[in-house]
């Protein structure tokens, strides 16, 4: 399914989260590079690890680096996997537009890709992801997982999973779709939230708005739960609705 290359190692884990708050441990605690804004937990665990984690422009010579690619909450891609002794590729969100993985870089040494299973499928509880790349680096993250990561259950399901593409394709095309949708009625049909498009992945859609807190404020009087961040006021982040979940947007939008 991800064209995994031959010369490259797979583990699978308990969640791509299980994975991440262990790599830190795969190298003596230098500098990390991490560009962002981006997903909170990398650098959260290579701080929680003694690293010294900072944007790659102030981290020189970083034996770290993380890319979340596509990035969470911009969708921004990279053109190229970083090149530091320990090199992380996260691709949560990467299996929208798999012609786009950085996968032909895992056989790099010291270079892992990460991919889960709670993004694309929607499947969070499962707890199910993967690591792929540097052998020596799969073998200690194995040996740290212990011999019964993942549960059986999981295993069967994701098996199925990434045995078909057809579900995977039409879901692609579905979400294509559903993210247009909801472009237009943050943009252009309910003009009133000032909203323009400022990035995303058809997983999710991120907005400028002039009061991004209000605009959150508003939508969670419907159930409907979005995110903002501390650094940026205006900035906020929705998911597609399900199919049961466009009525109760619009009728929140329209309030």
């Amino acid at each position: 399914f991800w064209s995994v290359p031959e010369a490259a190692a797979l583990l699978a884990a308990p969640g791509a989260s299980a994975l991440i708050a262990r790599i830190p441990s795969l190298a003596p605690a230098a500098g990390a590079a991490i560009a962002g804004p981006t997903y909170n937990e990398h650098a959260a665990a290579f701080a929680a690890n003694g690293w010294q984690v900072g944007p790659p422009q102030d981290m020189p010579g970083a034996r770290a680096s993380v890319i979340v690619h596509p990035n969470n909450p911009t969708g921004h891609w990279h053109a190229a996997a970083p090149d530091s002794a320990l090199s992380i590729v996260d691709e949560s969100f990467c299996d929208t537009d798999p012609s786009r993985s950085l996968i032909g870089a895992a056989t790099r040494p010291g270079r892992l890709i990460l991919k889960s299973f709670g993004k694309f499928w929607g499947l969070a509880g499962l707890r199910l992801g993967f690591a792929i790349g540097d052998p020596a680096l799969i073998a200690r993250l194995a040996e740290q997982l212990g011999p019964w990561p993942v549960s059986g259950p999981a295993l069967a399901i994701g098996t199925a999973a990434l045995s078909d593409p057809d579900w995977a394709a039409a879901t692609r095309q579905r979400l294509q779709e559903d993210a247009a949708r909801l472009d237009r009625l943050l943009t252009r049909t309910f003009t009133g939230t000032g909203a323009r498009v400022a990035g995303g992945t058809p997983l999710f859609r991120l907005y400028e708005t002039p009061d991004a807190a209000a605009l959150q404020d508003r939508l969670a009087r419907h159930r409907i739960w979005t995110r903002i961040f501390p650094w940026s006021p205006t900035l906020i982040r929705l998911g597609l609705p399900g199919p049961s979940g466009w009525d109760r947007l619009e009728q929140a939008l329209a309030g």
